[in-house]
């Protein structure tokens, strides 16, 4: 198997060139560092030149920042798969960087093996956030209705999120739980995933058995009290 290509941008040169000899001695074959850039526009230029398999992209840099280069990355080279690490949970950052295309968030404290981990799910194309990011996430889709949907990288963020810290969920279980933290009710839960409404209510059966509790509103609040023990 091919090594997964990787691009390190990052302002900070001495932080970048460690985290080079960080991933090629714990990725051993499985990933190969092809260039560091210093900023944005760099990364940009370079993602033309090289066609990385993933950027692991930092967020705040001198001039264009990491958001704004993933946006153009992944309007120009939507093969290209973005990774952001950085220092910066904020949920402006996250939700922006997700929003423009970046597959996975997460912060520079990730241990080297975890970090060679996120660095091959997001090369397959799934999304993988730091925990602190992921209780965001969770976070915010409780707090106020989400205008993203199944295709929308945020809303499948918080998904896999949901799916990871809530083992024994399916994935139409856990998005269902997404969409019942959002206080969706069951026919808007139907329209939003185009099934029926009958099926919704069985799926959320099944939730409820495998939280232990019998209604909508211990379901919200046992879902968010195992999530907050995860952290």
């Amino acid at each position: 198997m091919k090594p997964v290509r990787v691009l390190i941008v990052d302002d900070q040169e001495l932080f970048a060139s460690g985290l080079e000899i960080i991933i090629q001695g714990h990725g051993e074959k499985q990933i190969e560092v092809i260039g560091t850039a210093p900023d944005g526009a760099e990364a940009v230029r370079m993602a033309g030149d090289l066609h990385p398999d993933v950027i692991l992209m930092d967020v705040r840099m001198p001039g264009m920042d990491g958001v704004e280069a993933t946006r153009i990355v992944r309007e120009r080279f939507p093969d290209i798969k973005i990774l952001i690490l950085t220092t910066f949970d904020d949920d402006e950052y996250v939700l922006d960087a997700l929003r423009n295309g970046a597959l996975g968030y997460i912060l520079k404290d990730i241990r080297p093996d975890d970090l060679v981990t996120s660095i091959m799910a997001v090369s397959q194309g799934n999304f993988f956030v730091s925990q602190s990011v992921g209780v965001k996430l969770v976070q915010h889709a409780a707090s106020a209705p989400s205008d993203s949907g199944p295709t929308d990288y945020r809303y499948q963020g918080e998904v896999n999120f949901l799916m990871s810290r809530l083992e024994s969920l399916s994935r139409r279980e856990a998005e269902i739980l997404h969409l019942l933290l959002q206080d969706l009710s069951n026919d808007e839960i139907a329209a939003a995933l185009f099934i029926a409404e009958q099926t919704v209510k069985n799926h959320i059966s099944a939730i409820y058995t495998k939280l232990g509790v019998d209604d909508r509103v211990h379901a919200k609040k046992t879902a968010k009290e195992r999530l907050a023990q995860k952290q």
